[in-house]
C-alpha cells in the first residue's frame, strides 16, 4: 500500500481546460506562496485568478480596504507594482470588472475554480493575450 504522502497530487486545470501554469515566482504569489493560483478548500478568498496588476486596479483595491502596494514582511508580501502578476480573489476581480477596472488575466495560470464565480466569456474579454480558437 502506498503512503498517502507519496501519492501524486491531482493535476490542476486552468479555465481553458489545460494544465494550470504558474502565475509568478517574483513576486512569489498564490495562497500557498508556491507561484500558482490553485484553489483549496482552506482558501475562503479563492485566490485563483492570475492577473497582471495595473495602477488603476491597485488604487481600486486599496480603496476597498485591500492595500496591495505596501510591503508586509511579516506575511512575506513585497508590495505590488503595475506589471506584477498576482493571484487575486475571484470575487475581488469580478467586483473590479463590474466597475470597469479589472486587470488583465493570464488564462493559462487561472484555476478552473474561478469559473464558479466568473463567467468564462468575461475572463476571455480580459485575457492578457487573445485566445486563438
Amino acid at each position: 500500500m502506498t503512503d498517502w504522502l507519496d501519492a501524486p497530487l491531482p493535476t490542476r486545470k486552468n479555465v481553458l481546460g489545460g494544465d494550470l501554469m504558474a502565475c509568478s515566482y517574483a513576486p512569489l504569489t498564490g495562497y500557498f506562496r508556491d507561484g500558482c493560483c490553485r484553489g483549496s478548500e482552506g482558501d475562503r478568498g479563492q485566490h485563483v485568478v492570475c492577473a497582471i496588476m495595473t495602477r488603476d486596479f491597485l488604487v481600486y483595491s486599496r480603496s476597498r480596504g485591500n492595500d496591495l502596494t505596501t510591503p508586509r514582511a511579516e506575511h512575506r508580501f513585497p508590495g505590488l507594482h503595475p506589471g506584477d502578476r498576482w493571484c487575486l480573489c475571484a470575487h475581488r476581480w469580478l467586483q473590479a470588472a463590474l466597475v470597469g477596472i479589472a486587470p488583465p488575466v493570464v488564462l493559462e495560470a487561472t484555476d478552473v475554480q474561478a469559473l464558479q464565480v466568473i463567467d468564462l466569456a468575461l475572463l476571455l474579454r480580459h485575457a492578457h493575450q487573445p485566445v486563438v480558437p
